[in-house]
């Protein structure tokens, strides 16, 4: 039964409301520009920090892949890095980033990839110039060289046998099955080893177009001058076309259960729910119930699980989003004997909030740290590049008070509802990897079919 609310929980929500209240001007303030070729261009002013920040998105990653070429965009990026026509010297090219403060990476995911680098904020112009020559011209050199870092790079993902051992591989193979949303990032290493020249010129051709780029820089600098320096670093750039994905598929009809044998000290577990993405009107609800799961030791995960019972060492609960999918993952790692005490106390925890409304001050505290926590990143220039650079690419930008706004919408009620629809045992996709006999997978198996801790 649900508890009235009392005058002190009146209070307490009226002093959010007060948080929420007259946000400050800069609050995650962004200046965006379209440059002729269709080239987005965000700039997001931070005058009180003393270090900027360049992040250039581009949507392009497995899940624009067909199977032949898996891993062709991963590949790419580590040849970026080999030098381009204008910095063939690649010791040179690091050492004039690094002598403005910089330092170039790069990362590659299922949906986009991004080229970075933290810079001084007098020296915006030269990280401009150099990432601009990377991405337009690049030489594509010392294949095989690159060819062999990532193959070492994919032994992690793999045992002795080349089996995959990677929780995250394979939940999303599971979750997503032949579509490229399931492919692994880095692709096979019997992809990699055949991955050709040609090939990988195509996929820069296609896909390293201007109307599918986003340049973000974040810091102490003034929009205008930062449109002016892109406009001489990218103005050249192709327009090209946006990208397209197959849509994704739905969510498999389970309890689906996975047990990998891989021998070692603890087993890996991942236990994985749908999500909708980012813009679906139930992902503030998602976002909370992440936060309830796992946003400190207070929260219900480390406390019922790690501090009261002592079954693991860690846990912890995170949503990985996509344009038009997601999926709610709970992993951590516990000794092979725990595991089935560990899975059943999880699928407790997440019945818990399927079973009874969240109490109104818990609610309360998760919508005010998340309001909270967006605004300590106005302290870092990387993660306001990141916010918008990866909203504005993936087709989602939204500013730090419109999310909050949605997120302190959430109710009691939508979190019960929205717990119902997600913990089911039918949408449960279980992955175990490490050591493991008959007795072991059967009893995994066996709880996850026939748990009543969540609805069937």
């Amino acid at each position: 039964m649900r508890r009235p609310i009392h005058d002190d929980s009146r209070r307490k929500r009226g002093s959010a409301a007060a948080l929420a209240a007259a946000p400050r001007a800069e609050w995650g303030e962004v200046v965006r520009d379209v440059l002729p070729n269709g080239l987005r261009v965000l700039t997001a002013r931070a005058p009180g920090l003393h270090s900027a920040m360049i992040a250039l998105y581009v949507r392009a990653g497995s899940r624009h892949e067909s199977a032949e070429v898996n891993g062709v965009s991963h590949f790419l990026e580590h040849l970026f890095f080999r030098g381009s026509a204008g910095w063939p010297d690649t010791v040179a090219m690091n050492a004039e980033i690094e002598s403005a403060g910089g330092s170039l990476n790069g990362i590659t995911a299922r949906d986009h990839g991004c080229y970075f680098t933290p810079i001084h904020p007098g020296e915006v112009g030269t990280g401009l110039a150099i990432l601009g020559d990377l991405i337009q011209r690049p030489l594509l050199r010392e294949m095989d060289v690159e060819r062999e870092v990532i193959l070492e790079e994919i032994l992690d993902e793999v045992d002795a046998d080349g089996r995959d051992i990677d929780p995250d591989n394979l939940s999303k193979r599971i979750a997503f099955g032949a579509h490229p949303l399931g492919f692994k990032i880095a692709g096979t290493a019997e992809i990699v080893r055949r991955l050709s020249r040609r090939e990988i010129r195509a996929h820069h051709a296609r896909f390293y177009t201007a109307s599918n780029l986003v340049l973000a820089v974040a810091g102490p600098v003034r929009p205008s001058e930062v449109c002016a320096l892109a406009e001489e670093h990218f103005g050249a750039l192709a327009r090209g076309r946006r990208s397209a994905e197959e849509p994704a598929p739905r969510w498999p009809t389970g309890p689906c259960v996975e047990v990998v044998g891989h021998e070692d000290a603890q087993a890996e577990f991942s236990l994985s729910f749908p999500c909708p993405p980012e813009s679906h009107p139930d992902y503030p609800v998602h976002l909370c119930i992440r936060r309830i799961l796992d946003d400190g030791l207070s929260s219900r995960l480390p406390f019922e699980i790690v501090e009261r019972r002592g079954l693991a060492y860690s846990l912890h609960a995170g949503i990985d989003a996509f344009t038009d999918a997601g999926m709610t993952v709970v992993d951590g790692a516990c000794a092979p004997a725990k595991l089935p005490r560990v899975a059943e106390e999880v699928l407790r925890v997440l019945g818990g909030l399927a079973d009874r409304p969240v109490p109104e001050e818990e609610l309360l505290r998760v919508q005010r740290r998340h309001r909270m926590t967006l605004a300590f990143s106005l302290d870092s220039a990387a993660e306001l590049a990141g916010w918008y650079g990866a909203g504005e690419v993936l087709s989602s930008p939204e500013g730090f008070e419109e999310r909050c706004r949605r997120v302190e919408g959430v109710t009691p009620a939508d979190v019960l509802r929205v717990a119902r629809e997600t913990f089911r045992r039918r949408n449960a996709v279980l992955v175990v990897v490490g050591p493991s006999g008959r007795r072991e997978r059967t009893a995994v198996e066996r709880l996850v079919a026939r748990t009543t801790a969540v609805p069937s």
